[in-house]
């Protein structure tokens, strides 16, 4: 039967001739009979074409073997795990299988149930599917350069459009639901590619520019952290992205944004700017906050003591944290009445807990000053002026040598100046070869300047020069007065 299937078809193939001519040639090669020529053709010819699917039915199940009967005595076995429910596979049962081969070393024909049932998806789906479609699926397995996504059949997915972001290990989609645009169909090889990341941007340039249509200032929005830098983070309001500055995330002092946020957060965002044309859209965290600095000149007036932690030090000062989001500026100068401090770090470190004094107060500029040598008493005003009296001798140090004259450390931290004049009268003199640092000298008090922090200072003696412990006599009041209680 076989033999003479194929010898009509041959004929079919040679020759073009009417239906009746063709009817006579077949039923002549078959050595007559009366089949009408369409049940001959796709019975014994069509049906049985190598890659093709037929229509069999299952005549018994044997074990793992499912035997199929494909027609004309043609029959096929199909391993039992090749369908969706073996347990539901019964005699009788219509099935289509793909023809692989039409015999095999035993004589049977080759069967297979899979490869019909993956053959009609993708018939189904290439006669459903069109390039631009959007199509869901499940990610089943990294291949190379993308991945695997099963949409009724396996479509190829490239790792350069799984999202829009840049991505990590794209292995995490694995076992993921996911929506997708279809970017390429190749029919003759059954090949489809899609685009998670090409849908993403499509829908979010619909978002964009339905939210570019009605966004405003002042707007609150609810955004997702997608970037964070040293400077600045991307907020996604959906279909645009907003930049928050490090100086709108909080009220208080942040070293990095990421102190305070982290990618893929939720929140909530005023709307600080918008450029429409340009498409830029500026946003502020703290706004949707009160300003601690609303009230902060009633809260701290000038000469209010005030708590606080060290939250940076640089070369002219401390800024301390007094409250959240308030902080106030600890100069240099501010530290001490009398000791010269060349860095905050002498005195404090960051981090440190101190106490300080209310200076002043600008709300609109967010400036506090603050100092800290006003937690005592100016010495200035209440010990040095009735310590070094005019005309008190003191035994001092030279602390440091200028072209016109001595700095004498009187005490620790108190210096006083005697004048090159006081020292010699030679106008052209060098101070080097007269006097050096460390020398010890006796000197008398000239005058006070307690408004300036300035002590002017005088030779004890009546010679040129006469270092301490010289010669000269020693004066019985030498040292400095003791110094009267307070006023």
């Amino acid at each position: 039967m076989r033999k003479k299937a194929k010898k009509a078809k041959d004929i079919i193939r040679k020759f073009d001739l009417t239906d009746e001519e063709l009817a006579a040639k077949v039923n002549e090669a078959l050595g007559g009979g009366t089949a009408p020529l369409e049940g001959i053709y796709e019975d014994s010819v069509k049906n049985f074409e190598v890659d093709s699917i037929l229509r069999g039915r299952i005549l018994d199940v044997i074990n793992d073997d499912v035997i199929v009967d494909i027609g004309h005595k043609s029959e096929g076995i199909i391993n039992i795990n090749e369908f969706e429910d073996p347990s539901a596979t019964d005699p009788g049962d219509q099935v289509e299988v793909l023809l692989e081969s039409v015999e095999d070393e035993m004589g049977e024909a080759v069967l297979w149930k899979k490869k019909a049932d993956r053959q009609r998806d993708w018939e189904r789906i290439l006669a459903e599917t069109h390039e631009g479609d959007k199509v869901k699926g499940r990610v089943l397995r990294r291949i190379k350069g993308g991945l695997l996504v099963d949409i009724g059949v396996p479509v190829f997915l490239p790792a350069s459009q799984v999202s829009i972001r840049r991505q990590g290990d794209i292995a995490e989609w694995i076992g993921k639901d996911i929506e997708a645009k279809v970017i390429k169909i190749n029919e003759a090889r059954m090949d489809i590619v899609i685009s998670r990341r090409k849908l993403i941007e499509d829908e979010r340039d619909e978002m964009k520019r339905k939210l570019l249509d009605v966004i405003q200032v002042g707007d609150v929005r609810r955004g997702t952290v997608i970037e964070i830098a040293d400077r600045h983070v991307l907020i996604d309001l959906g279909g645009l992205n907003g930049v928050m500055s490090v100086t709108d995330i909080s009220w208080g002092r942040i070293r990095h944004p990421s102190d305070v946020l982290l990618v893929d957060d939720e929140l909530d965002v005023k709307v600080l700017k918008v450029n429409k044309e340009g498409e830029r859209i500026w946003l502020g965290l703290r706004q949707l906050t009160p300003s601690p600095w609303e009230n902060v000149e009633e809260k701290y007036l000038p000469g209010t003591r005030v708590t606080g932690r060290v939250r940076n030090l640089t070369k002219f000062g401390a800024f301390v944290e007094i409250e959240e989001g308030i902080e106030g500026l600890l100069h240099v100068s501010e530290m001490s009445w009398t000791k010269k401090i060349a860095h905050p770090s002498e005195l404090m470190n960051e981090g440190d807990v101190v106490e300080a004094v209310v200076l002043s107060v600008d709300r609109d500029k967010m400036r506090i000053a603050l100092g800290m040598k006003q937690l005592d008493e100016d010495p200035w005003q209440t010990e040095i002026p009735y310590r070094y009296k005019v005309g008190t001798r003191a035994i001092g140090t030279v602390a440091r040598l200028a072209n016109f004259g001595v700095f004498v450390a009187l005490e620790e931290n108190l210096e006083g100046l005697l004048h090159i004049s006081e020292i010699t009268n030679r106008e052209d003199a060098d101070l080097k070869g007269i006097v050096s640092v460390g020398d010890k000298i006796e000197v008398r008090v000239l005058r006070v300047d307690a408004e300036q922090r300035k002590i002017a200072l005088s030779m004890a003696t009546n010679t040129e020069f006469s270092p301490a412990g010289s010669d000269a006599d020693q004066p019985a009041d030498a040292g400095p007065a003791e110094a009267p209680p307070p006023p």
